[in-house]
């Protein structure tokens, strides 16, 4: 029960700091570009982990990838890092905080329509309710719809984004199903490569930023702390929660993002942000639940 209790702890503990993340690019984007900027992060985060490869175990099991394993693991690179990871840093560079996080929450939506199209897995009534539910929360938070056109292309590169966010689920789950790899050298190759790819995008587009060394500090913490630990601690607390409790946990950061955009990024949020925000977290979370429930 403790264990149990510690764990539901550290798993918002890491959705406090993935909510952070938000906070952290905003303010770091007008001195790095988008594509960069998240280039570097993930490298950082990659180099963060490469030591770790060398313990025996893991150095033998990454030599004796076969060809397919490899093709596995770059796509995954390709389409988590370098399409979803580079979006959401475009789109924030585009778009409030709270909108982009409320985007990136139609990924379940997504999911559960691929899995219907191609897996014949038909969503439950559970499921029709959450996305009613969802979709009613992200009409209330983005109607009236006046001056939304300056907004229109980050709303684009976000439909991107979460189309590959959602790709890369579907993706990352086969991936993961086969169990003839460890997480961490799926973790490790894949993001290795998307980063390498992202910052040569990034710096062919945008060129070599001069980074002052308050957003290298910055860079820093998302790669070490954020990222590196983070993603760490979570894996850690998925060997003791439920896949529902970690849902549920996960869903809180659609909240938590807009109260901390509010309070650090002077992002207002009127009464019907925050009312659409929760009718639209609570009904991701639903989506979630019957692939939740067949996990557990």
């Amino acid at each position: 029960m403790r264990t149990r209790f510690l764990s539901i702890l550290q798993a918002l503990l890491v959705t406090v700091l993935w909510s952070t993340s938000f906070v952290i690019i905003k303010k770091g984007l007008p001195t790095i570009p988008p594509l960069t900027f998240a280039g570097l992060r993930y490298s950082l985060a990659a180099l963060c982990l490469l030591p770790f490869a060398f313990l025996p175990s893991r150095r033998l099991e990454i030599r004796n990838l076969d060809k397919g394993q490899w093709r596995d693991l770059i796509l995954l690179g390709l389409v988590f890092y370098v399409l979803t990871q580079g979006t959401q840093f475009l789109g924030l560079s585009l778009l409030p905080s709270a909108t982009v996080s409320l985007m990136l929450n139609f990924t379940p939506l997504v999911v559960v329509a691929l899995g219907a199209a191609f897996l014949s897995e038909r969503p439950t009534g559970r499921q029709i309710a959450g996305i009613a539910l969802f979709l009613t929360g992200a009409l209330a938070y983005f109607l009236p719809l006046t001056g939304m056109g300056a907004q229109l292309i980050g709303l684009a590169v976000m439909t991107l984004g979460v189309l590959s966010n959602a790709a890369s689920s579907v993706f990352g789950r086969k991936v993961n199903r086969a169990k003839d790899l460890s997480p961490f050298t799926i973790t490790l190759v894949s993001m290795s490569f998307g980063s390498i790819v992202l910052l040569s995008i990034g710096v062919a587009i945008e060129g070599v930023p001069r980074i002052p060394p308050a957003s290298w500090l910055s860079l820093v913490w998302l790669s070490v702390v954020n990222t590196a630990f983070a993603f760490t601690l979570w894996n850690r607390t998925l060997r003791h929660l439920t896949a529902m409790e970690s849902s549920i946990i996960n869903g809180t950061m659609l909240i938590q993002i807009g109260i901390l955009a509010w309070i650090f990024l002077d992002e207002g949020l009127s009464p019907a942000n925050v009312g659409g925000m929760i009718l639209a977290s609570a009904g991701a979370i639903l989506v979630q639940l019957r692939t939740a429930d067949n996990r557990d």
